[in-house]
């Protein structure tokens, strides 16, 4: 069956850096464009960061850019997002998704993993 599991959150100081993983099996992983979700207490999801199925396009979030970097490795079926310089407002639970599209709508995304803490302490 189709599975998304990731990996990588934590805790970690304000400045600091995360790296988490999404390996994915049970579907054509580089058919899928890959996104990553966040999630914070109280608040809605938001979109993160997506990255095309061959990985030559990406996009991110006003809030993110410049300090998150997404990749993937098709032959390991795993998509990763790099988290540098880390802010409190960053904390949240962090999910990785995979859509045919090319697209930030989380509506438009098939498979959804199940999510990985990420706590940055000020």
């Amino acid at each position: 069956q189709v599975q998304l599991v990731e990996s990588g959150g934590g805790l970690v100081q304000a400045g600091g850096s995360l790296r988490l993983s999404c390996a994915a099996s049970g579907f054509t992983f580089s058919n899928y464009a890959m996104g990553w979700f966040r999630q914070a207490p109280g608040k809605d999801r938001e979109f993160v960061a997506t990255i095309r199925w061959s990985g030559d396009n990406t996009y991110y979030a006003d809030s993110v850019r410049d300090r998150f970097t997404v990749s993937r490795d098709n032959a390991e079926r795993t998509a990763y997002l790099q988290m540098d310089n880390l802010k409190p407002e960053d904390t949240a639970v962090y999910y990785c998704a995979a859509s045919f599209r090319f697209t930030i709508d989380a509506k438009q995304f098939d498979y959804w993993g199940q999510g990985t803490q990420v706590t940055v302490s000020s």
